[in-house]
């Protein structure tokens, strides 16, 4: 291999800042784009602010582009592409009300693009479920390098090296995801504990602490502004109400019918079968992953030391918490 390092193997990471917030506010205008063309999520009003503020949003995501492929020009020059596996990937999903620390799809689910040459076969389509744990092992069984026990993940080699399409292994059709505390949102400073099971037909979800409110660790943004400031008219609140509202011991939703997960199915008689299921499911893989939650010592979660500075959500939780009486 004649690459970046002559004939020694190399990892190189690019942890790009982009999209995180914040944005430069009227970028995605001034680069051309039309907040008309906005394909809006059902869960997000529809407002110049939030169609600007969504139009800001692709241009980070454009500059990112623009990176990836400035490091697969180099390494094509450096003759090392396709002995190379590229991973593009996010670490959360969209930085919006009910996005980015929401167990939803929108906050969750991430952009995952991998690329190995001849030793993978493009064109398909898998339906496999896979989580960024599943990295390491394969980077591991890549180089030839046993995984140690403790990792959590599985090798995505099988995938990658496979010819087929649908679902490769039958054991992923189901993943498992979790919140606790983001950022120093909150006063006192605790988090807001969930888990979820995630199949390809329905999402269910376990709120730990329903009496705590969910919203509070959304990014700053011109939208979140936008939904605080308009939050009692009349096309705005609902949307309000959705992201910000207590949401319950627990949720469920039919992903075929409501891929957005705004209808909350929990109470559904004619869905008593699927939420005992999933509830089951969900429980015993928190008591086999011994997780603090299932058994008895999810505090200490909101106990931990937080090494940085509150974020300024302190105010108007405040400013909340008096509105509401509580």
């Amino acid at each position: 291999m004649n690459g970046l390092t002559g004939d020694r193997p190399f990892c190189f990471w690019f942890g790009s800042i982009d999209p995180h917030r914040p944005y430069r506010k009227g970028s995605g205008v001034q680069s051309g784009k039309n907040p008309a063309d906005v394909v809006l999520p059902p869960f997000l009003p529809d407002a110049p602010e939030v169609r600007n503020d969504l139009l800001d949003y692709y241009v980070e995501i454009e500059r990112f582009d623009r990176h990836v492929g400035e490091i697969l020009d180099l390494l094509a020059d450096r003759q090392c592409l396709d002995d190379t596996i590229v991973v593009v990937t996010s670490d959360n999903g969209m930085p919006f009300p009910r996005g980015k620390t929401n167990l939803y799809d929108h906050g969750s689910r991430m952009p995952l693009a991998v690329r190995w040459g001849p030793s993978t076969l493009g064109g398909r389509i898998l339906d496999d479920f896979v989580t960024l744990t599943d990295l390491a092992p394969t980077f591991l069984e890549a180089a030839g390098v046993s995984a140690p026990a403790q990792l959590t993940g599985h090798s995505l080699l099988p995938l990658l090296q496979s010819n087929k399409s649908g679902r490769i292994d039958s054991r992923r059709d189901r993943v498992f995801l979790g919140r606790e505390r983001h950022g120093w949102n909150r006063d006192p400073n605790v988090g807001y504990p969930s888990r979820s099971v995630r199949t390809q037909a329905y999402q269910y979800i376990r709120n730990f602490a329903p009496e705590r409110w969910p919203a509070f660790d959304t990014d700053p943004s011109p939208t979140k502004d936008f939904l605080l400031q308009n939050k009692t008219a009349d096309q705005v609140h609902p949307f309000f109400k959705l992201w910000f509202d207590r949401r319950g011991s627990e949720e469920l939703y039919d992903l075929k019918q409501d891929p957005a997960q705004i209808n909350n199915l929990i109470d559904r008689p004619e869905y008593a079968e699927v939420k005992q299921r999933l509830a089951q499911e969900l429980n015993d893989y928190l008591k086999r992953t011994r997780d603090p939650r299932a058994e008895g010592q999810g505090d200490s979660f909101d106990k931990y030391r937080y090494y940085s500075q509150p974020t300024g959500n302190q105010k108007w939780f405040k400013q909340f918490q008096k509105e509401l009486g509580n």
